[in-house]
């Protein structure tokens, strides 16, 4: 019929939703057919993983927000109920709180990927920046739901966060009673919390659409970091990495469910099983794991304003990376100095996050000062350095030149193609 979309599916109940609706057809060709290059490795997994992780998140959240009351008289009480009488509630809320860390778990990984690959240069620069955004958005629904417990480590970590902001001149104290609600954290700020916390995750989801569509226009990155130049260099995404990404997802479940059924508090603080006293306050107030890299540089800094400025500038770091970075190769592969100061960056993170978990004494001082200023360092000194003065490998002529050969980047169906050149030889 003339003004319909003219359907290429065989089956007749999705022929006739795709005639008028052609969402299978976009799904087909954004997730089907769409040609991605040959050489992925496992750590291109990560981009569906966070995808399914978010999708875990929600459903939990929804059901665990059936049960749980906003009421700082009744918020503990409601989450011990969610534990105890909700059928099913013990599973769903060790789903979601082990999921937030199997979430920044995959995440950072998904960054470190971008960075050892050089997946935020040109023309990936925007994908990089909603990238560094979601990373942001992830950051302040994770806050807001810690809040909600109302345990001990739920309030006075509120209550220390939330001041940070103090610390802005003229209009810091404006800022954080805006966020309390009142003159202190009360029943007030907890229901904005849980109302934040609730809507942020569809904030989420828009940005990671935004995300994956600037992915579609640009095309990926590959290990190589070089362009793709002949369909020779391409696989179609189905059935090769939706394949892949099942492996990778058996792998994130079988993960997440050790942490669920046999360590489901490992990651929690004991604090938070003390229901929330704003007179007894705790003998250490620490965040979450995720957090600690952020608060030891927040620490690190003995002047307040000038350590929320470099926590806060130690993300804003990331969003100008593509511009920081001077060097026209992409990926570490061939940049045998990255390469090192990419591990050696991953050791700072690490000492930064032991740092974190410290009390702010002793070596502990030491060490945070210095990974704070080698992270500093690697950003804003390194990289633009790096680019003028770093002698590079040479780059192959295409993608499929080493995957043929079995050399430097060989990914999936490697040795197959190989193969297939032998015979045809």
């Amino acid at each position: 019929m003339a003004g319909l979309h003219n359907s290429e599916f065989s089956n007749p109940v999705i022929n006739w939703i795709d005639t008028r609706l052609p969402i299978f057809t976009m799904m087909q060709k954004e997730y089907g057919s769409f040609p991605t290059p040959k050489n992925f490795n496992y750590f291109w997994n990560f981009g569906a993983l966070a995808t399914v992780n978010l999708l875990l998140m929600i459903a939990t959240g929804v059901f665990l927000a059936m049960n749980y009351t906003p009421n700082t008289s009744m918020a503990f009480e409601s989450v011990q109920r969610i534990m105890r009488d909700v059928n099913y509630g013990w599973l769903l809320r060790y789903l979601h709180s082990n999921g937030a860390s199997m979430f920044f778990i995959v995440v950072y990984i998904h960054i470190f990927r971008g960075m050892y690959y050089g997946s935020y240069k040109k023309p990936r620069e925007l994908l990089w920046i909603l990238g560094v955004v979601i990373l942001l958005l992830m950051m302040a629904t994770a806050f807001m739901g810690y809040v909600l417990p109302w345990g001990q480590m739920s309030y006075w970590g509120a209550t220390v966060i939330t001041n940070l902001f103090s610390a802005i001149p003229l209009v810091g104290d404006s800022i954080v009673t805006l966020l309390w609600g009142g003159f202190s954290v009360d029943n007030p700020t907890l229901n904005r919390f849980f109302s934040l916390h609730y809507l942020m995750p569809f904030v989420l989801i828009a940005v990671v659409f935004l995300h994956v569509a600037a992915l579609h226009i640009t095309g990926s990155n590959n290990p190589l970091g070089i362009d793709v130049k002949t369909p020779q260099d391409t696989l179609p995404f189905h059935p090769y990495y939706t394949a892949k990404d099942s492996v990778g997802m058996c792998v994130w479940a079988m993960v997440l469910a050790a942490l669920v059924f046999f360590a489901p508090n490992f990651l929690g603080d004991p604090a938070n099983f003390i229901p929330a006293n704003p007179l007894q306050t705790p003998a250490e107030i620490v965040p979450e794991w995720y957090f600690l890299p952020f608060y030891a540089i927040l620490r690190s800094v003995p002047d307040k304003l000038g350590g929320v400025s470099m926590m806060f500038g130690s993300i804003i770091v990331l969003f100008i990376l593509p511009w920081l970075d001077t060097s026209p190769v992409r990926s570490a592969r061939f940049r045998p100095i990255y390469r090192v100061l990419m591990w050696v960056l991953v050791i700072d993170l690490l000492a930064l996050g032991a740092v974190g978990a410290h009390r702010p004494e002793g070596i502990w001082v030491v060490i945070g000062r210095a990974s704070t200023a080698w992270y500093f360092l690697h950003f804003l000194v390194l990289l633009p350095l790096l680019g003028k003065f770093e002698k590079t490998l040479p780059l192959p002529d295409s993608i499929s030149q080493p995957v043929l050969k079995g050399g430097i980047g060989g990914g999936p169906l490697a040795g197959a193609a190989a193969a297939q050149s032998m015979e045809k030889n």
